[in-house]
């Protein structure tokens, strides 16, 4: 039976990334996933915020133009608020592009990557994969996701409060429009979340999500029903493709770690719980999570798993958890068109401005080995 030090449970952006840093460090590691190919399977629309570009090295060629306009609209679709920034705060991302560089890298760091492998099962530092496989790890670390096989099997906390999404993606004709983002608050499409069409002048990306339970017809007829009559929507000049998946929006989980392995990215909670952005945070997370694993590997101390803390980090959530509540109490379209009615005044502007446009990143952590876990900043989507 082979042996490694980490083994990795999926090979999206939090666990390539996390693999990464870990063989930067010179430890051996294995990244699985039942995916066979990276381009299967993508639940995230790939918008990438302004700090995270700035902050990580990603490949220009695989981002789409600036998008500096967000429009939000109330269920009648009628006089929008407009919000626009001197400065290029998303772009939209080739995530087959972004997660094969990302896999490349690894592998550059020594990491094996396998694909088509799924993952059984931990017992002790045994981990089963597939029908005759297994791998003696020292380690694992959970980034298959929002319902995470890997957090239950380790004991740690699991994700309860999930919205589900359906996006569309199709490439559109180019022209002399200026980029934007339309974000529609309508519980009758999107109960306790919003719909969204973002249009870089390559591809249109038009999406729903919410609370399943509250989804008359589920989530992919609600789609469809949206993209009908979304704001800002182009004609697809290509194949359309769709996406969807569970978003969890609870915050940070507390308990993240134990001595056989942690969570990282979407198994960890690492989602914005306001506006449900998820790429910034497993980002970051995962520098931290690497220091981490590779202090407790050379150091054997438990300690060093107690920096590693949900606790901690949810402390910088408690204003995006209640407003994660107010929005989830919005189910009526006349208290939808209140709230945008709010969204219009200096105060309420500002408000937005903040938190589509601010400078803040969650979490950001810095860590120098062999010192305590670092401070940790305010959030941002």
């Amino acid at each position: 039976m082979p042996s490694v030090d980490v083994l990795v449970v999926g090979a999206g952006l939090a666990g390539l990334h996390t693999a990464r840093l870990l063989g930067q460090r010179g430890l051996s590691v294995v990244v699985v996933d039942r995916r066979r190919s990276l381009s299967a399977g993508i639940r995230t629309t790939g918008i990438f915020v302004r700090r995270t570009l700035e902050d990580f090295d990603l490949p220009e060629h695989l981002l789409g133009p600036g998008v500096r306009d967000v429009l939000l609209y109330p269920p009648s679709r009628r006089a929008p608020v407009r919000l626009s920034s001197e400065r290029d705060e998303y772009r939209v991302a080739d995530m087959p592009g972004v997660y094969e560089h990302a896999r490349r890298a690894a592998g550059a760091a020594g990491v094996q990557v396998r694909l088509g492998v799924r993952y059984e099962g931990v017992d002790g530092n045994v981990v089963r994969l597939g029908r005759d496989d297994a791998v003696r790890a020292r380690f694992v670390v959970g980034a298959d996701g929002a319902r995470s096989a890997v957090a239950r099997d380790l004991g740690l906390d699991v994700n309860r409060q999930l919205l589900v999404g359906a996006e569309i993606v199709h490439p559109i004709r180019p022209g002399d429009r200026r980029p934007a983002f339309h974000c529609v608050l309508d519980p009758r499409v999107a109960p306790g979340y919003l719909g969204w069409v973002i249009d870089d002048g390559r591809h249109a990306h038009i999406g729903v999500a919410g609370y399943q339970r509250a989804m008359n017809g589920g989530v992919k007829r609600l789609l469809d029903v949206f993209a009908a009559t979304a704001p800002g929507r182009s004609e697809p000049t290509g194949d359309v493709e769709r996406r969807g998946g569970p978003i969890p929006v609870g915050g940070i989980l507390r308990r993240l770690a134990c001595p056989r392995g942690l969570l990282v990215g979407d198994a960890a909670g690492a989602v914005s719980p306001l506006t449900a952005g998820g790429l910034d945070p497993c980002l970051r997370l995962s520098e931290l999570a690497a220091d981490v694993v590779v202090r407790y590997l050379h150091s054997g101390d438990d300690a060093v798993l107690r920096q590693y803390d949900g606790n901690a980090l949810r402390q910088r959530f408690r204003g995006r958890l209640a407003m994660r509540r107010l929005l989830a109490g919005i189910r009526r379209p006349a208290v939808a068109e209140a709230a945008v009615a709010a969204l219009r005044t200096p105060a309420g502007r500002a408000a937005a401005r903040r938190v589509l446009f601010g400078d803040g990143s969650f979490p950001d952590v810095t860590v120098r080995l062999g010192s305590p876990v670092s401070r940790v900043t305010s959030a941002r989507p």
